[in-house]
């Protein structure tokens, strides 16, 4: 069921009957939907986060940091629930623990780009020799905009406006001063796919050094980055778990 939160300025689905003791907060270009199998059951909320599904976008370009401010108007009229982010979710998820662990008796973690990629090769030499045209005002915007879409990632292609700005924030960031923020009492789950190539296994084993001991690391065999079934096992298990506890 599609519910409305903050005035119009967030949208959920509403699984159960009683207030949530479960968020989940979906990846880049996904929407609510994707929580289905891994809530059914439970009293849950699953979000469309700014700019996704229902949700409008927000008016500049916002960081994590205040994807989270705006979760945390929402968590504030729950009772601590399990907070669950998969890709771009989680980093929003990672940002709200470590700014307002008080709001969420737990996380859950899955598929999330923790760090920057430790190798990268180059833009094209064409890309990058536009690039700096475009820096010395030798060709237009339109020219660039050109290059943009020929050479940029697919996700970068396929966000418009404000959403291709969030997106170039979001892909730079690295997260380990907020993993080292959130509190050593609060339980993190950390649930990967083996074959995860958006999020490589080594991004959970490096969060896993600087998360401390309430934190666990479970690798799903044959999983990517996507929630496949047994993903979404895994993720249940854990969030009866924490949710109970």
């Amino acid at each position: 069921m599609l519910t409305t939160l903050l005035d119009g300025r967030a949208f959920g689905e509403k699984h159960g009957k009683d207030a949530a003791t479960v968020v989940a907060l979906h990846g880049w270009a996904r929407n609510r939907s994707d929580w289905g199998s891994t809530l059914e059951g439970l009293d849950a909320l699953a979000l469309d986060q700014p700019g996704f599904g229902a949700t409008p976008a927000p008016d500049e370009a916002w960081g994590t940091r205040e994807y989270a401010e705006w979760l945390a108007k929402i968590l504030r009229d729950l009772d601590r629930p399990v907070l669950v982010g998969h890709s771009f979710g989680g980093r929003v998820a990672v940002q709200l623990a470590a700014a307002h662990p008080e709001l969420v008796r737990g996380v859950v973690l899955t598929g999330v780009p923790l760090f920057r990629p430790k190798v990268g090769g180059k833009p094209k030499l064409a890309y990058r020799a536009g690039r700096w045209a475009y820096s010395k005002k030798l060709i237009p915007e339109s020219k660039m905009e050109q290059l943009r879409e020929k050479y940029g990632s697919s996700d970068y292609r396929n966000a418009k406006g404000v959403m291709r700005q969030v997106l170039v924030k979001a892909v730079n960031d690295d997260y380990t001063d907020q993993l080292a923020a959130i509190p050593k009492n609060l339980p993190v789950r950390l649930i990967w796919g083996e074959n995860d190539t958006a999020a490589p296994v080594w991004m959970p084993g490096e969060a896993m050094e600087i998360l401390g001991a309430n934190a666990t690391l479970e690798i799903v065999p044959g999983s990517a980055h996507l929630l496949d079934a047994a993903l979404v096992k895994s993720l249940r298990g854990t969030i009866d778990e924490l949710r109970t506890n």
